[in-house]
């Protein structure tokens, strides 16, 4: 399973182009359903705006969903140019609008392809990011004498260990990258001679700021 960039945090900037104001929102978003809720917040907040110009992708890579519009700009200068932006950030899961009120200079189609591209460029600049890690939380339990090494093969494969329990064997409850998996569950195999439980009660996707 593919690790990528998302957005951090929620991120707005403005800039001006010959007096007309482009505002983006830019932020997180991991389903159809959460871009959808953000763009309609974003021009719930802008309803005065000329233009609300949205544009998504959910997902990253060969999977990846992708949607724009021109909310009325002339065809193809607007949503078009921030979702090319967008495709080429490296980023998955990010829905962005680029809100502009009308400044009164007509920029002609070139002008907007250019307005909307530094906009979303812009706000690309400061956005925090972090990376979307597909992880499973394990629970292992083994004897008390693999303890110490089993707990330096986690640290090795960059395991979080979120809680340990030390009864009649130890348990060890831990986060893992999946892609990590397969190579730590042979280790263990080898290190306690087949003398272990291993379970995977829960994949999610664990957020680490970069």
């Amino acid at each position: 399973m593919e690790q990528y960039q998302i957005p951090a945090s929620e991120t707005r900037l403005e800039i001006k182009v010959l007096n007309s104001r482009f505002i983006s929102t830019i932020g997180p978003a991991f389903s159809i359903r959460d871009a959808r809720e953000f763009i309609n917040r974003i021009k719930s907040e802008f309803k005065n705006a000329t233009h609300n110009v949205p544009a998504f992708i959910i997902g990253h890579g060969s999977t990846q969903v992708e949607h724009c519009s021109d909310d009325g700009e002339p065809f193809g200068t607007a949503g078009k140019p921030v979702l090319s932006i967008l495709q080429g950030s490296g980023l998955g899961d990010v829905s962005i609008v680029v809100t502009r009120y009308f400044g009164g200079t007509k920029l002609g189609k070139g002008g907007l392809v250019r307005a909307y591209s530094d906009a979303t460029r812009s706000v690309l600049d400061i956005l925090p990011r972090a990376i979307k890690i597909p992880s499973h939380t394990i629970q292992l339990i083994l004897p008390y004498n693999y303890f110490d090494k089993i707990q330096k093969i986690i640290e090795i494969y960059k395991g979080k260990i979120i809680n340990q329990e030390f009864t009649t064997d130890v348990t060890i409850t831990f986060v893992l990258d999946v892609n990590n998996y397969d190579n730590l569950a042979s280790e263990i195999q080898v290190i306690t001679r087949d003398n272990y439980v291993i379970k995977i009660k829960d994949t999610k996707n664990e957020i680490i700021p970069v």
